[in-house]
């Protein structure tokens, strides 16, 4: 499993998802991203919900960070934030299973190391801890993970006075953690890709810039229509 994490290494993973009330939001066409992104060269691709996932995995041998964003209040974790989700996302042909591994309250009773525990035993994947902090960070490496993302900067009550990408914690991330660091998060440029790894980044996701139709096309609409 950990020749997965060296086929990423120094490459673009790209984000291909889209929201629930975006006509993109279907397997297939989520599937069709995908391929399009891996034949340009993507060296894998990060995809939310199994069905999705699944559909993927049909089209592509490359490697999948899988995951699957599910609400649940009160709590505030909504990334993988079960080990439910996870062993779905697992049987769904995930190679990489992210998971939000903030010190937040989960949904049930089941802590991080649990969950990564589970993944590791029961499931034979590799973990992707999605944090907003070094301190999350460490303490994700500490409990297991086998690679840690700065996902979640600029979206948590600590970071959300900040605005990704998080160049500054990719930085102390790299020079303080055991294991691989992926950036991810507020990419904008090609050359903001190139930045990330040259601050020593093992892996780059980029999803908006790349695949975010809805979202993009609503900042040229709105950008014209204040002309």
């Amino acid at each position: 499993m950990k020749s997965i994490l060296e086929s990423l290494r120094g490459g673009l993973i790209v984000s291909c998802q889209a929201p629930a009330d975006s006509p993109l939001h279907n397997a297939a066409a989520i599937a069709a991203m995908a391929e399009a992104a891996l034949n340009r060269g993507a060296v894998g691709v990060r995809i939310d919900t199994p069905d999705h996932i699944q559909a993927v995995r049909g089209r592509c041998r490359h490697p999948i960070i899988g995951l699957w964003k599910q609400v649940m209040p009160p709590s505030e974790v909504y990334i993988t934030p079960q080990f439910h989700h996870a062993e779905a996302v697992a049987q769904a042909g995930s190679d990489i299973i992210a998971v939000d591994a903030t010190q937040r309250p989960r949904p049930s009773g089941e802590t991080l190391r649990q969950i990564i525990q589970h993944i590791h035993q029961r499931l034979n994947r590799l973990v992707m801890a999605d944090v907003d902090t070094l301190d999350n960070a460490l303490k994700a490496i500490d409990a297991g993970a086998d690679c840690v993302g700065t996902t979640l900067f600029g979206y948590t009550a600590a970071t959300k006075t900040e605005a990704p990408p998080g160049f500054d914690l990719l930085q102390a991330m790299v020079q303080q953690c055991s294991v691989p660091i992926i950036c991810e998060g507020g990419i904008a440029s090609p050359e903001q890709a190139r930045q990330a790894l040259d601050l020593g980044a093992h892996a780059v996701v980029v999803g908006t810039a790349i695949t975010g139709i809805d979202s993009l096309v609503q900042r040229y609409v709105s950008a014209i229509d204040h002309l």
